[in-house]
């Protein structure tokens, strides 16, 4: 039954997917993307080549699976590396990432897609980040007898896996060689279902990320230049709800020496013009140039291109981590805690386990509407005491999270999995 109901939901998702194409680009890319795939995959792929696949839902996984595609390719010079993504917004992203030696689409799930698929890569080793679980892949893997590994995966009691009907997804779970899972919670719930002989706690790899980008920082001349010898707050990856929320705030503060500068999660024209007016007067980093001196009236500056958020971080005294004031929940809050500075998100952070466990640590401060945004950022301002105190605790609970690539390396090595 459970193979019969997978099968409905594939359908469904390709026909889905395909009518939404007709008027969502996103949707569009995900089909175009996926045309005469396997004749390009056959034209690169060679059947002397030795292959390390790794696939990524959307560009978060990507950031977890990244460290380590960095780390094998270093380890194991002679395998080339596949990635391949799910969605559009991993694609479309990282398509010319140097890191691996080709990037596609993965295409839809189904027996022959499966077979055809890894006929063409003959993977020697096959990593899946975090979630995306397609039974035909896993299934012909298992098969292949590739030895295939999740990373930094985290389970909740309330998923499928743990219900009386989720068979089918515990059997997906049992095609893993092994399982390296976030947490000890997550483990415990896998013993539940008979899984924790294949199962080690790891950690996260997206700590090892955002270390490695906080130890590679390069300034930003421009954002130099704009904040000053003022403070600033950064805030990252926002939505609608966010930025309505800090446009009341920040008036409310009325502090002409702060600055604020925005980095939407989306750029589009349509959302900069809302920007703008939200924030009359606001300046657009791309009307800015090195040379050029910041009019003393605009303290506001909004981000108009990708690619800076984990440097911008940097220079804020005080951070602010978009999503958090709406339904898809916080996004990267270790992107903004790896620099030593509180961060401060709304409401909408349950779901994600480093978001919860910053504000134990003291490192996080949830704000849950306007008002009390105002009064931390005041508080922060006003109580150097409170400030470093936050400051220290988040710049603790990354670096003490570190280390997830080397244990999967190890397992790797220990294992041999692979060979030099």
């Amino acid at each position: 039954m459970g193979i019969l109901l997978y099968n409905i939901f594939l359908v469904f998702l390709k026909a889905g997917i395909h009518g939404a194409s007709l008027f969502n680009p996103k949707a569009k890319k995900w089909v175009t993307g996926r045309k005469d795939i396997f004749n390009r995959l056959t034209s690169v792929i060679s059947q002397h080549d030795k292959v390390i696949w790794m696939h990524c839902a959307s560009l978060g996984e990507f950031e977890q699976g990244r460290p380590l595609i960095e780390k094998l390719r270093t380890q194991y010079s002679g395998y080339k590396i596949l990635l391949t993504f799910f969605s559009p917004s991993g694609y479309e992203v990282q398509k010319n990432y140097k890191g691996a030696d080709w990037v596609f689409y993965l295409p839809a799930d189904g027996p022959r897609n499966a077979r055809r698929f890894l006929e063409i890569v003959n993977p020697s080793l096959v990593i899946f980040v975090k979630y995306e679980f397609w039974f035909y892949y896993l299934k012909k893997i298992k098969y292949r007898k590739a030895p295939l590994l999740l990373v930094s995966a985290l389970f909740r009691q309330d998923t499928i896996f743990f219900k009386w009907y989720g068979g089918l997804q515990r059997k997906m779970l049992s095609r893993f060689d092994h399982l390296f899972v976030q947490n000890e919670d997550s483990k415990v719930l896998l013993n539940h279902i008979g899984l924790g002989d294949i199962c080690s706690v790891s950690g996260d790899t997206r700590f090892d990320r955002v270390i490695e980008i906080s130890q590679k920082f390069q300034p930003i001349p421009v954002i130099e230049q704009f904040i000053g010898n003022d403070n600033a707050i950064i805030a990252g990856s926002t939505w609608r709800e966010d930025e309505e929320v800090l446009q009341k705030v920040f008036s409310s503060i009325g502090n002409s020496s702060l600055k604020l500068i925005i980095a939407p999660h989306e750029i589009d024209e349509a959302h900069i013009d809302e920007l703008k007016k939200l924030f009359p007067g606001c300046t657009l980093f791309s009307a800015l140039s090195t040379g050029n001196k910041q009019p003393a009236t605009s303290n506001i500056l909004i981000i108009d291109n990708i690619g800076m958020l984990s440097r911008l971080y940097h220079y804020g005294y005080i951070t602010f981590v978009g999503g958090s004031f709406r339904r898809s929940g916080v996004h990267n809050v270790l992107e903004a805690a790896v620099h030593g500075k509180p961060v401060l998100y709304g409401p909408v952070y349950e779901k994600y386990s480093e978001a919860i466990e910053l504000i134990r640590s003291g490192g996080g401060i949830c704000v849950n509407n306007a008002g009390e945004f105002s009064a931390t950022i005041q508080r922060l301002l006003s109580n150097q005491v409170f400030y470093k105190d936050c400051a220290a605790c988040s710049h603790h609970y990354v670096w003490k999270n570190k280390g997830a690539t080397e244990k999967i390396i190890q397992f790797i090595q220990e294992k041999r999995l692979l060979t030099i």
